[in-house]
């Protein structure tokens, strides 16, 4: 569990959200604590979306964000959001990119990208 946390030199979630965090509890300590909002900017730049997109996604109201923006720091529910959002991303970048160097492996990553499209879930 704790490989998909790493230092933001080697990937993972903690670098997605260009944090500074080498262990699972290093991490759910900063989320606990509420993440800097230049995680929630280095999200939305990553995911290449705007952030008033990510937060009507998630049901985060404008005023709300420009709030977070003044005090430079989410809180601990907003932060386990991004924490959720950029696990998830990480696991999407690495292993299907991971799998692409077989003709075996690509088509295990097109089976998963098929079922999913047509909405099976294995």
């Amino acid at each position: 569990m704790a490989s998909s946390y790493s230092s933001p030199d080697l990937g993972g979630p903690a670098s997605i959200l260009q944090l500074r965090a080498f262990s699972f509890a290093e991490l759910r300590d900063a989320v606990r604590g509420g993440l800097p909002f230049f995680s929630f900017l280095a999200l939305t730049k990553q995911l290449d979306i705007s952030p008033q997109f990510f937060t009507a996604v998630f049901g985060i109201p404008p005023r709300t964000v420009a709030r977070r923006k003044e005090a430079q720091q989410l809180n601990p529910q907003e932060s386990d959001r991004l924490d959720r959002v950029a696990r998830a991303l990480s696991l999407a970048d690495a292993l299907p990119r991971d799998l692409l160097d077989t003709e075996i492996g690509a088509r295990q990553v097109e089976e998963v990208l098929l079922r999913l499209n047509y909405g099976i879930f294995s």
